[in-house]
């Protein structure tokens, strides 16, 4: 009972970390006069993917490859199945020319680079080394183009908004905070998910692309739900596509520079194919009335119950 608690303590000062990260980070952005564009392009862009990072790195570093892979995974097929699919349910997603011609470009380019870099089992450190490249670039990209709308400028100037007035003292007091929550919450996560798995003899892939990738993306589905409640919608799929090309240029590109990431077959064989399957239904249902609604938010949110039939039946049975 010990470690479920403590995998969700974990996850409770992991995403807080993240906040109070991020929100220190701002305050400080604002004070050194940067733009609410900037802010959301840097700050807040990689506040939310602090979480995955934190925990793909510290799993990295204890041989629990599977969990670093699984990770990203798995937070990229339930930002799309998943999220997505909820928030379609909630308020139609419309979808806008630049999503197919760019967002949704890039995102399926990255995702089969991912896996023919994972194709060999083992992302070292010059593929790394080329991800993170690539993750320069692409931000790089963003600066030099105002127009793009991978984020929600919106919500961003609401974060400044409630950040501004913080003195120096605690603006740097809540970074600090956040970076100390973003690691003691990644290191019970890790450790209790690993005990869990090797108690109940799940397999670390199986927790690390469902209860971990789940825990982590919750801030996207929170704020998505929220998003579709208020029927703001309108950057949520630029916003999800966004944090799918970070979390594999910048979570796994960080990562394997620290330490090679090893990939096992189960991942190539599965969980990859499932990952561009589900990429590639959302271009279809993107296609047929150039929104989200209730019917392509429904097949989305079955595809992701599909694939957990798949991953976990095997292993009740």
């Amino acid at each position: 009972m010990l470690p479920y608690l403590l995998l969700f303590v974990g996850f409770a000062i992991l995403l807080y970390g993240g906040k109070i990260l991020v929100d220190g980070a701002s305050a400080m952005a604002v004070k050194l006069g940067m733009s609410a564009g900037l802010i959301g392009m840097t700050v807040v862009a990689f506040g939310t993917s602090a979480p995955e990072l934190l925990v793909s790195v510290n799993a990295a570093l204890k041989g629990n490859s599977d969990i670093s892979i699984g990770n990203v995974i798995g937070s990229n097929i339930a930002n799309i199945a998943l999220v997505l699919g909820i928030s379609g349910i909630f308020y139609p997603i419309l979808i806008r020319k630049t999503h197919i011609r760019f967002d949704y470009l890039v995102t399926l380019l990255v995702t089969l680079l991912f896996y023919g870099l994972s194709y060999n089992g083992l992302i070292g450190f010059w593929e790394g080394i080329l991800l993170f490249g690539l993750f320069i670039a692409f931000n790089i990209y963003l600066f030099k183009s105002p127009g793009s709308d991978l984020i929600d400028n919106t919500e961003v100037e609401e974060e400044i908004e409630q950040v501004k007035n913080y003195s120096w003292a605690a603006s740097i007091a809540l970074f600090v905070g956040g970076v100390l929550g973003l690691y003691f919450g990644s290191e019970l996560l890790v450790n209790n998910a690993v005990t869990i798995t090797r108690e109940f003899g799940i397999s670390e892939r199986v927790i690390s692309v469902t209860v971990i990738a789940i825990g982590t993306s919750l801030p996207e589905l929170i704020t998505s739900i929220m998003a579709a409640l208020s029927k703001r919608t309108d950057l949520a799929l630029g916003n999800i596509l966004g944090s799918n090309i970070m979390n594999i240029l910048s979570i796994i590109g960080i990562t394997a520079i620290i330490k090679p990431i090893g990939v096992s077959q189960d991942f190539i064989d599965s969980d990859f194919l499932w990952m561009i399957g589900i990429t590639l239904l959302l271009f279809v249902l993107m296609r047929t009335k150039m929104r989200i609604s209730k019917v392509e938010g429904s097949l989305l949110l079955l595809s992701y119950l599909v694939y957990m039939y798949f991953l976990l039946c095997p292993k009740i049975f």
